[in-house]
């Protein structure tokens, strides 16, 4: 009975560690699910989180691309503020050279009649005149007359050329010359020396000095100059030839026409 029971003792210990054993592997199994979860937590933890990098990465640069997108529009606004501007300045431009231009053809009809009335003014004027140069002054006005009267020439050259007339007939006035030339006298030429003070007075001395005379612009005829202002006259034509030095001399003059 000994035997017996020691062989169940035996057979009830290895039952025993079976079933100890077999209960370590039930309780063992729940455990490494639970561990294989939590790997898998943090594996899926670690994807989300790489994840979340790359679309923090990526908003950074859409943030810095916006920002550079946004600076590029404030230049290009900038620029387009500037060539408005200047589009606008070259229109105000544009619109005054037109009304200058709408203007020319107004310009044109004052001027054209003006030039044709400052010709006949200077005409009328050289007739008056004391009459010294008197061909190449009415040559001048007569080329003045052909010039109106041609496509050829410009209106700003036309009103240019009158000007320059005009402007030489004033300097007239203040020069001091003598000219060779032939006086009619009574149906007969003299060859004389004429002499002019600017517009004040015009003489003529005949080449013996002997006589001289004094434009008479009333009757436009000549005087016969008394034989006293002969050497006054004589000293007046050589220092404007520049063959004596600069001196007083004493002519008569003309007197000077009372105003109506």
């Amino acid at each position: 009975m000994s035997k017996v029971s020691n062989r169940t003792k035996i057979a009830t210990a290895l039952v025993g560690a079976l079933a100890l054993a077999g209960s370590n592997l039930v309780v063992a199994d729940p455990l490494k699910e639970v561990q294989k979860a939590d790997a898998q937590i943090h594996a899926d933890a670690a994807a989300s989180q790489k994840k979340v990098d790359g679309y923090f990465d990526q908003a950074q640069d859409m943030l810095f691309e916006y920002g550079s997108v946004a600076d590029e529009r404030e230049a290009l606004k900038a620029y387009n503020d500037y060539l408005a501007s200047l589009v606008a300045d070259q229109q105000k431009t544009m619109n005054s050279i037109q009304d200058d231009i709408n203007g020319v053809d107004k310009l044109r009809q004052g001027v054209v009649p003006l030039m044709f009335k400052m010709v006949e003014s200077l005409e009328q004027f050289v007739a008056l005149d004391l009459p010294f140069n008197t061909e190449v002054r009415k040559e001048r006005i007569d080329n003045l007359k052909g010039l109106l009267s041609t496509a050829e020439v410009t209106l700003a050259e036309k009103y240019r050329l009158i000007l320059d007339a005009y402007s030489i007939e004033r300097e007239y006035g203040t020069f001091v010359a003598v000219n060779t030339g032939k006086l009619n006298l009574d149906g007969k030429e003299v060859l004389v020396d004429f002499f002019n003070l600017g517009r004040v007075a015009l003489y003529a001395q005949s080449l013996d000095q002997k006589t001289g005379w004094m434009y008479n612009t009333d009757t436009k005829g000549w005087d016969k100059l008394e034989d006293s202002h002969l050497r006054e006259l004589t000293k007046g034509i050589r220092i404007a030839r520049k063959q004596g030095a600069l001196d007083l001399f004493a002519l008569p003059i003309p007197a000077a026409e009372t105003a109506k």
